[in-house]
């Protein structure tokens, strides 16, 4: 079984997927960091802020396809 909070950041964490995929990079940010805010560890959630606010700077093309290229190492 899991807690309410681990619950809820799985909720929090599949919304902004959603966002994501749908280029709302923004809500999807929002999203992130709200479950960052309830389990600071959360790696996933940690992953796709840094990529949301990535394309927030640089933002994808209309053809995006949903998939991260990593341009430097």
């Amino acid at each position: 079984m899991i807690s309410e909070t681990r619950r809820k950041v799985l909720e929090l964490f599949a919304d902004g997927r959603m966002h994501y995929k749908l280029m709302e990079f923004q809500e999807a940010r929002e999203c992130f960091a709200k479950a960052l805010a309830l389990e600071p560890e959360d790696g996933p959630s940690k992953v796709y802020l840094a990529r949301c606010k990535h394309y927030l700077e640089n933002p994808p093309g209309e053809d995006w396809d949903g998939v991260f290229v990593m341009k430097t190492k």
